[in-house]
């Protein structure tokens, strides 16, 4: 399909029973036209779909019948727009006036950048720490025994970066991203079966070894109401569960003994500060998601 008028981005916004964060979310794109939007609801009950058909004519809606993760919902809409860039959104965002023009400008400056990646801030006002270091070994073991904190700025390390830097970064988290076509399809898209969490990783990883980077961009601002959908979906179960999918991506793209070496170089890092209650916790949910088999990792993908 053409794109809409002078529309330079097919945003894909994939929704799931979070009605009213989603109406949010497409008030803030309503009237920019550098946005083609679309909406894919994975079966909300929550009369989601309705509310698009009633309140905002003009976007695009795509009704499913069953859940199919975020990845798949997303690639519905590549297949369906020829616009220059792809962007995936999560419901529960909204983005910032300029926001996407921030973002093409940084694409025309960065040529090499295949994913953009905004700032995301909490309803709070605070920065919300977005971007991360590939999950390597080296950069695994250098976290667990201190060192990286010397390079904190360099690794995006939570709490030891700068956010007011523009620069290229690994990966970036997928709540919303601003992607080359060109880049989009050397990489192939997301993997369908990284259904849920990691799927961001994923996509990162595979385009920078398609040879194009991914850029952060500051001044390109966009509230993100974390984990709406998912905490809904599957409440203290969150955080393992996003971590079993992280250690299922290992196991995927590096092989069962990175994927294990990794677990163990976490869980003694973590024990090492057990007396710290919250290491002691990091400690027990490492050792559940990176130790767990390989059948149940692979049901995670």
């Amino acid at each position: 399909m053409p794109p809409s008028g002078g529309a330079r981005i097919a945003v894909a916004v994939v929704s799931f029973n979070t009605r009213d964060l989603l109406r949010e979310c497409l008030a803030s794109l309503a009237g920019d036209p550098l946005g083609e939007v679309w909406v894919v609801d994975n079966a909300s009950t929550d009369g989601s779909a309705e509310m698009v058909r009633a309140e905002f004519p003009s976007v695009q809606l795509l009704a499913l019948e069953e859940n199919v993760g975020f990845g798949a919902a997303v690639n519905l809409v590549a297949q369906r727009t020829s616009t220059a860039f792809v962007a995936p959104a999560n419901a529960d965002v909204a983005v910032r006036p300029g926001a996407l023009r921030a973002l093409l400008d940084a694409a025309e400056r960065s040529p090499g950048a295949g994913i953009l990646a905004p700032r995301l801030e909490l309803a709070s006002g605070e920065t919300q720490h977005s971007v991360y270091a590939f999950p390597t070994l080296p950069f695994t073991l250098a976290f667990n025994v201190g060192l990286a904190k010397r390079f904190g700025d360099r690794l995006c390390l939570e709490g030891h970066w700068n956010a007011e830097v523009e620069r290229d970064v690994d990966w970036a988290l997928g709540a919303f991203l601003v992607v080359r076509r060109e880049a989009w399809d050397a990489a192939g898209g997301f993997d369908a079966q990284q259904w849920m969490y990691a799927e961001d990783l994923d996509l990162g990883w595979r385009v920078a070894r398609a040879g194009y980077a991914t850029h952060y961009v500051p001044s390109a601002r966009v509230l993100h109401h974390a984990s709406a959908a998912t905490t809904q979906a599957w409440g203290d179960e969150r955080t393992l569960r996003w971590l079993r999918s992280t250690y299922s991506w290992l196991l995927r793209r590096r092989g069962l003994a990175r994927t294990r070496a990794t677990a163990l170089i976490n869980v003694l890092g973590a024990y090492a500060r057990a007396r710290d209650p919250y290491f002691r916790m990091w400690g027990g949910l490492h050792r559940r998601a990176g130790f767990a088999p390989r059948s149940e990792l692979r049901r995670h993908m």
